[in-house]
């Protein structure tokens, strides 16, 4: 049984950092990406990050609104991926989601297989 449990999430000012952490289980070698999205209410589901694991080293791709101030990395030995998300902005807030895929593409949800339950992220100005 595939597993994805994101932690991390917290309400911040602007300017501020959080590192999020999604743990996985029952991952097999077919998944090879990894992936953050994001949705506050009202909006749609948005990519953040994406890193291709099958690589060394790992290839990844980020989002307009997160290029240069957000990271994505993965642990093999914790089998954990992270979201580094340095200065951070209101519109930064919304609920982040750990996914799990066989595709490269960060801007098709529909793509990833496995999805964890999020973590909210609140930036005040």
């Amino acid at each position: 049984q595939v597993r994805l449990v994101e932690s991390g999430g917290d309400s911040v000012q602007a300017g501020g950092s959080l590192r999020l952490s999604c743990g996985t289980s029952g991952l097999t070698y077919m998944t090879k990406v990894m992936a953050w999205f994001r949705q506050s209410p009202g909006k749609e589901r948005e990519g953040v990050a994406a890193i291709y694991i099958g690589t060394n080293p790992s290839t990844t791709v980020y989002g307009d609104s997160v290029r240069g101030r957000f990271t994505i990395s993965h642990e093999h030995a914790e089998s954990t991926v992270y979201l580094q998300m340095n200065v951070l902005k209101p519109d930064d807030t919304a609920m982040y989601y750990c996914a799990a895929g066989r595709v490269f593409n960060l801007d098709s949800p529909t793509d990833f297989d496995y999805w964890g339950q999020g973590t909210q992220v609140t930036v005040s100005s």
